[in-house]
């Protein structure tokens, strides 16, 4: 893990998920992944918006879309899924972590992604799935 004297990201922080949490609630690692089917070792998070809302709507569930403000209560580091991997540099200000999140505060509204773009990824992840290229290292 990366020392938070290395972490030039101060936040703020969201988790974008259908989960329906409470402030004070922790998110935590070892539960099932939104992404592939199995626990994750990991809790991500990111600090931008976009990223968040990307992770609310591609979670794996009929609930309502959320977007939580979180603390990260540990050490964390970048995300290899996308930094340097997707996208170098880590423009998406991604991270994940072994230790909770806590939630602080949830975010009223937001403007989602249309249905075509939410269409669209969904179908481009499908693809790596099929192509054996959806792999997450957690």
């Amino acid at each position: 893990m990366t020392d938070k004297k290395d972490v030039l990201d101060r936040g703020p922080f969201f988790h974008g998920t259908k989960a329906e949490l409470n402030i004070g609630d922790l998110l935590e690692p070892q539960y099932l992944s939104n992404y592939q089917d199995k626990k994750s070792n990991h809790i991500y998070f990111t600090a931008t918006l976009e990223a968040a809302k990307w992770g609310a709507e591609l979670a794996k569930s009929d609930a309502k879309e959320r977007i939580y403000l979180v603390e990260p209560l540990g050490e964390f580091e970048n995300d290899p899924n996308v930094t340097d991997k997707r996208f170098p540099g880590n423009p998406t200000r991604s991270y994940r972590s072994t230790s909770p999140l806590k939630i602080v505060a949830e975010l009223g509204s937001w403007e989602r992604h249309s249905d075509e773009q939410i269409h669209q990824m969904l179908a481009s992840i499908e693809k790596l799935r099929k192509e054996g290229k959806a792999i997450i290292l957690d």
